[in-house]
């Protein structure tokens, strides 16, 4: 009897050995199911659809681009709405899909290529601090003219201004470059009405328009935001972005 007490006390101790042991599979299993939605959904959820009823934005990248005139429009018009709404689809290309390094040594993936870029809203051509190599690139000068042909707005910032003159898509237009390039950027390209860069921070002349570029570029993005939508989206963008607060930092 005593003997058949300890085997059904030994049953009942694997019994619930194994109950304890399939609850903890479970949870372990649920846990690693729940890691990876959180996972997958970092990785998913800042993903913005691309709505063919938008107006598109391009950022022409290359190697050796400054990184914050490619971050600096991409901040202003990825902004949505006060209610959430998206109003552009905002895209990168460069000349192949390999990842580009800026400047500052960050590499960027870009979202096309130039054989499979939409159709563009707006472009705009950023700079380099040596820009030989973009502009003895005919498939990047190439891109900006037939880019040129169906977008209703072109911005160059800083030396940007440089591939703008090698396209000859803007001669007898007003730009400026980066401050003490416009004397070089006259005597390479004399069609363009070239802007004294130590006065003049912007300019715009019809669809072109142009700005000393780094954080300037803030400047042109802006200033085409408020173009495309309101002066009350422009200044709502200001405010996500916390603009006043650089205006007052040394308060």
């Amino acid at each position: 009897m005593e003997k058949l007490r300890n085997i059904t006390l030994l049953t009942l101790i694997a019994i619930l050995m194994s109950c304890n042991s399939n609850k903890s599979n479970k949870n372990s299993n649920s846990e690693a199911i729940n890691q990876t939605n959180i996972e997958t959904d970092t990785l998913t959820k800042h993903l913005k659809p691309f709505i063919p009823e938008l107006p598109t934005i391009g950022l022409l990248m290359y190697n050796g681009v400054l990184q914050s005139e490619v971050i600096a429009t991409s901040d202003v018009f990825a902004k949505p709405t006060a209610d959430g709404k998206q109003l552009f689809n905002v895209v990168t290309i460069a000349e192949t899909k390999n990842p580009i390094t800026t400047e500052e040594g960050m590499h960027f993936v870009p979202d096309y290529t130039f054989e499979n870029c939409p159709e563009l809203t707006a472009l705009f051509v950023p700079s380099a601090y040596d820009m030989f190599a973009q502009v003895h690139n005919e498939k990047i000068v190439n891109f900006i003219r037939a880019k040129n042909k169906e977008a209703e707005y072109v911005v160059s910032n800083c030396a940007g201004a440089q591939l703008i003159g090698a396209s000859g898509i803007a001669d007898g237009k007003k730009i400026v470059t980066w401050i003490g390039g416009g004397e070089q950027l006259q005597k390479e390209y004399p069609n363009l009405k070239v802007q004294n860069d130590s006065l003049v921070t912007f300019v715009e002349d019809g669809k072109f328009s142009s700005s000393n570029g780094n954080l300037a570029s803030y400047i042109s993005a802006l200033n085409l935001v408020e173009k495309m939508t309101s002066a009350e989206h422009r200044k709502f963008v200001e405010s996500y972005l916390y603009l006043d607060r650089l205006q007052e930092w040394e308060d």
